[in-house]
């Protein structure tokens, strides 16, 4: 079977081609994909190539499949897993296998299985590995978006707090806590906040801040401040662009209480630097944006550290068990990741969107890897609609729906868009 894919073959160097995929063996499975969500990550693959950890030394002579953040439908199931998985069943990846030790993974590392394809081939250690999860939702786009989401998750789950005079670590945010997120307002930081209102263990405060405007409006209208308060959390927006003394102005929120979680979402040494200031005692600070350079370094107050039990975490993705628990509130609507979405695209946007990705204005960047689109801001489809009569009626549908896409306005675009 020919497949259609965006190839990874060294630093800058992405490449939309058509190519066969070798026989199916019988522990691997055949699968067809839909939807992909593109992620800084794959960003940092592409500019780094072989640097990358993640990515193999000879990839100039068998390039791998980027994205990681996809779903589909299976299509042929090989003979040792048609006990677990059957023809037609929609699904995600936990990309993230830890096969054997290996930092190898989907979307980074392999030459028949990645998000930004058409058709791949899932290996056996995906399986192995319970790593192929199947989805019972409506929409592709959640399925791809429970990738990004369960990251989100595992750095919830991995944060901990010390209790004093006993070697004892309580796994997970500090219920009915002061949380802030900084620099939040991005995509990843909308998904912790849709996380943190709606997961069963909640802060009683929680503070986003970021130096954005726009996306601190957007954030608040997607998720309000009425409806935190519905779950039990007080919410709030803070631009501390022209704050003079933002530390100060932060803990003067809590009361001089300060804060038992800090999440920090932009890879700056002035963002860590004051999530470090303004923690409280057993405070920890996670550490979740992952910077591209690897010398990349801030001050922590070590005073602290040792008098007042302050600490950092980090984690690079979730774990399948993370990925289980997004998947599983999306079903249930308890979570809703279309707010992270700005931008629409074909299969035929990846390698320009990618190599880009920091440039481009908006949040998540959703891409159907089976049409051909021009990736589109979904605050442009009334004015693209003027040219174009698709758009005319996503414009339509999303106004209906807040702004925001939509199952109604994936099974449109996936019925009346051109084939790549």
């Amino acid at each position: 079977m020919k497949t259609k894919a965006v190839r990874l073959y060294g630093k800058n160097d992405l490449r939309l081609e058509e190519f066969k995929l070798p026989s199916m063996k019988d522990d691997e499975i055949l699968a067809h994909i839909i939807s992909d969500s593109l992620c800084m990550s794959s960003y940092k693959a592409a500019i780094q190539g072989t640097n990358h950890k993640r990515v193999p030394t000879d990839i100039a002579d068998n390039p791998v499949i980027i994205g990681h953040e996809f779903c589909g439908e299976i299509i042929e199931v090989g003979k040792k897993w048609r006990h677990k998985f059957k023809s037609g069943q929609k699904f995600a990846i936990q990309t993230a296998l830890n096969y054997k030790g290996s930092l190898h993974a989907p979307g980074y590392s392999y030459p028949y299985i990645g998000g930004d394809a058409t058709y791949i081939i899932i290996p056996n250690e995906v399986m192995e590995m319970d790593c192929l999860l199947e989805y019972k939702g409506e929409a592709f786009y959640a399925g791809s978006l429970a990738e990004p989401m369960s990251c989100i998750i595992g750095a919830f789950h991995a944060t901990y707090h010390t209790v004093q005079g006993k070697y004892i670590h309580n796994m997970g945010i500090v219920k009915n806590g002061n949380m802030a997120i900084l620099a939040g307002a991005g995509p990843m930081g909308l998904g912790a906040i849709d996380y943190a209102i709606h997961c069963d263990r909640k802060p009683k405060l929680l503070v986003v801040t970021d130096i954005d405007e726009l996306r601190l409006k957007r954030a608040s209208s997607l998720h309000t401040p009425e409806e935190a308060r519905k779950r039990g959390v007080e919410l709030k927006y803070i631009n501390i662009e022209n704050i003079e003394n933002p530390e100060e102005y932060l803990i003067s929120i809590t009361r001089g209480k300060k804060y038992n979680d800090v999440f920090i979402f932009a890879p700056v040494k002035e963002v860590v630097e004051q999530g470090d200031r303004i923690l409280a005692k057993y405070g920890c600070l996670n550490f979740f944006a992952g910077p591209t350079d690897p010398k990349f370094s801030a001050m922590f107050n070590f005073y602290n550290v040792h008098y007042m039990s302050t600490h950092i975490v980090g984690t690079s993705g979730g774990n399948t068990q993370d990925m289980i628990e997004s998947l599983q509130m999306m079903e249930k609507n308890l979570i809703n990741p279309a707010a992270m979405i700005t931008h629409i695209g074909g299969l035929n946007s990846v390698v320009n969107t990618t190599l880009n990705l920091p440039k481009i204005s908006g949040s998540k960047k959703l891409i159907y890897t089976n049409i051909e689109m021009e990736l589109t801001a979904i605050s442009d489809f009334k004015k693209k609609g003027k040219t174009d009569p698709l758009f005319t009626q996503l414009a339509k549908i999303v106004k209906k729906n807040n702004g925001l896409w939509s199952t109604k306005a994936e099974k449109y675009l996936l019925k009346n868009a051109k084939s790549i």
